[in-house]
């Protein structure tokens, strides 16, 4: 006979959980990187990137932004800061370039660009410092697109390595982090599909 002191008199279900936003953060991050260091690496001409604007706003811009709420709601101070941070940068980004393409403002001169990327390659710095205390695979992500910014900041200031702008290889230290975000991206969205743990992303570097 049951238990009519224990058992529910209806079935029990366990509460919903939330979706873990950071692998749209991280394709949206990633995806419109690689498109944008193509062109940085002149593996695209520089008359591609107009094809990034919408990009960066729709994808690298928004879903990123949306990751960041989502962040948000779930406790995540680190991913909610992160995500919405570079959704905002990518909005910067294609704001600017759609402003100077529609004459509504003039190109800024490449010294200002360059103070722009090295500020953020402070920025993210900073964050890659918070990430040894998270798993390996973020903190190679921030630790990356910290010596993309600096490149880039430092072609925009018109420095070379010999015959090679720093713009080209902060195009190809950019390719290096899209890549490795979408690598993420992925990791975190096989493991939560599995149910386990099919590939770790690392464990943390500090605990």
């Amino acid at each position: 006979m049951p238990d009519l002191v224990t058992q529910p008199a209806e079935p029990v279900y366990a509460a919903p959980r939330y979706a873990n936003p950071a692998p749209l953060g991280l394709a949206a991050f990633g995806l419109t990187t690689v498109v944008l260091s193509a062109i940085n690496a002149g593996w695209l001409p520089p008359e591609a990137v107009p094809a990034v604007v919408p990009l960066a706003f729709a994808f690298g811009g928004l879903a990123q932004l949306v990751a960041g709420i989502c962040e948000f709601k779930t406790g995540n101070t680190f991913g909610m800061v992160a995500f919405t941070s570079y959704g905002m940068f990518w909005w910067w980004f294609a704001l600017l370039q759609w402003s100077i393409g529609a004459g509504w403002l003039k190109a800024p001169p490449p010294a200002a660009g360059g103070f722009i990327l090295l500020m953020w390659g402070i920025y993210t710095g900073l964050l890659w410092i918070v990430t040894f205390r998270l798993s390996k695979a973020v903190w190679s992500i921030f630790l990356l697109l910290t010596i993309t910014f600096f490149l880039l900041a430092l072609g925009d200031f018109h420095y070379s390595l010999g015959s090679l702008p720093f713009s080209r290889l902060g195009g190809l230290f950019g390719l290096l982090t899209g890549l490795n975000a979408l690598f993420v991206a992925f990791l975190e969205v096989l493991n939560a599909t599995a149910g386990r743990v099919v590939i770790s992303p690392g464990t943390p570097l500090k605990s």
